[in-house]
């Protein structure tokens, strides 16, 4: 699919490019590390009594999509984190069913907790894509390479900031309870030219996808909260 037939396929469904396709997808190929808030992502932000939140299959099968795409590209899973700034044990079960790599919780300032992540895997801003959708993401979507914002009917005014001091590459059609993370991955993966090649492979249960699943599930989420004014790994909560 040309980038033009991607543009209008997402844009006929409300999501905003701020960059061209062309620019993201130059972004997306320096992509070693996917890093996603929590609330408001992946959910619609309201939680239940005991502070804890859902999560959507639809959205598991989209991260799980992008990143078998980047593996079949760069023969490399992605590092991939969680960062909240709560603590909540729904997010930390998600992340170890999905054997993603880490889960920051309590993060307020998600820019210092990018500080850390650089450092520990030898990462650079730019090779960082972030999923986000409030103003305690900023300080980290200002700084990353490919930074998404999701979409929120009650917060017109900030999508408009962020918008216009370019802190996002795109601001999704979906809301955090209506697929916006499958969407945001469905647009990497075709920005990259991999989305059919991912869903082939994924839906034939091939060579290459059986290889991935095992690296995947030989991962260990590890936890990290700040604590004496630093980020330090601790046990899961």
């Amino acid at each position: 699919m040309r980038f033009s037939e991607i543009e209008n396929t997402f844009t006929k469904m409300g999501g905003e490019f701020i960059s061209s396709p062309i620019i993201i997808s130059k972004k997306l190929e320096n992509i070693k590390a996917l890093v996603f808030d929590w609330d408001g992502v992946w959910h619609s932000g309201k939680k239940n009594g005991g502070g804890q939140s859902s999560f959507n299959e639809v959205d598991s099968m989209g991260l799980n999509m992008l990143r078998f795409g980047y593996y079949l590209k760069t023969k490399k899973i992605p590092l991939t984190l969680i960062i909240t700034g709560e603590q909540n044990h729904t997010a930390f079960d998600f992340a170890e069913r999905e054997h993603l790599d880490g889960v920051f919780y309590k993060a307020k300032n998600k820019s210092e907790a990018l500080d850390f992540t650089l450092k520990k895997w030898k990462l650079k801003e730019e090779e960082v894509l972030f999923v986000f959708d409030d103003i305690l993401d900023l300080g980290m979507a200002a700084r990353v390479g490919a930074p998404f914002l999701v979409n929120r009917l009650g917060s017109p005014m900030f999508s408009q900031f962020t918008i216009k001091h370019k802190w996002c590459l795109y601001k999704s059609a979906a809301t955090g309870d209506t697929n916006a993370v499958r969407e945001i991955c469905e647009l990497a993966l075709g920005l990259l030219k991999m989305f059919e090649e991912t869903v082939v492979k994924r839906m034939n249960f091939d060579a290459e996808y059986t290889t991935y699943l095992e690296k995947r599930n030989g991962q260990k989420t590890e936890f990290f909260t700040k604590a004496d004014k630093a980020y330090t790994k601790t046990k899961r909560p």
